[in-house]
């Protein structure tokens, strides 16, 4: 893995557009009640996949927001492979969700909120491919309070 180097990268202002797009899928999510985590899948400047939590609405464990983007830009572009695009994900890709990025090969993954219980990077680092570029917290204020927000209002009506 490799660590931003903003001299290669997109600039800021770029990074907090697609991440607001990030967000807007998170608030599709809480919509459904789902947890609100929101995911799009950048190329050439162009969003070329989308994806929000559907894990309840699909029964489906596997159905994270990075995961249904991966799909949408799978499909997309007629190739597995997410070379030269940038992964924007509202919350810090699960174990599940960097390993399918690392088989991917996607570029470069910008994340808003650090997650210290389930994030990958908890474990290790080294999960997603070696060529892969990694930023955090861009957006993470509001990314963390879409999820922190949901959760007490599951736990004020119990």
């Amino acid at each position: 893995m490799r660590y931003a180097n903003f001299t290669d990268e997109p600039s800021v202002n770029q990074d907090d557009f697609f991440m607001a797009e990030a967000i807007k899928e998170a608030k599709k999510a809480l919509a459904l009640d789902e947890v609100p985590i929101g995911a799009v899948i950048v190329h050439g400047g162009k969003i070329i996949g989308r994806g929000h939590n559907l894990t309840e609405q699909l029964n489906d464990v596997t159905a994270h927001a990075e995961m249904q983007a991966f799909t949408a830009a799978a499909n997309f572009s007629g190739g597995k492979y997410l070379k030269d695009c940038t992964l924007y994900v509202t919350i810090e890709p699960c174990v599940m969700c960097a390993g399918a990025a690392y088989w991917t090969q996607i570029s470069r993954i910008v994340y808003g909120a650090s997650d210290p219980k389930r994030g990958f990077t908890q474990l290790s680092e080294r999960i997603i491919h070696p060529k892969t570029d990694l930023l955090s917290g861009v957006k993470a204020e509001e990314s963390t309070r879409l999820v922190q927000d949901f959760f007490m209002s599951k736990r004020n009506k119990t």
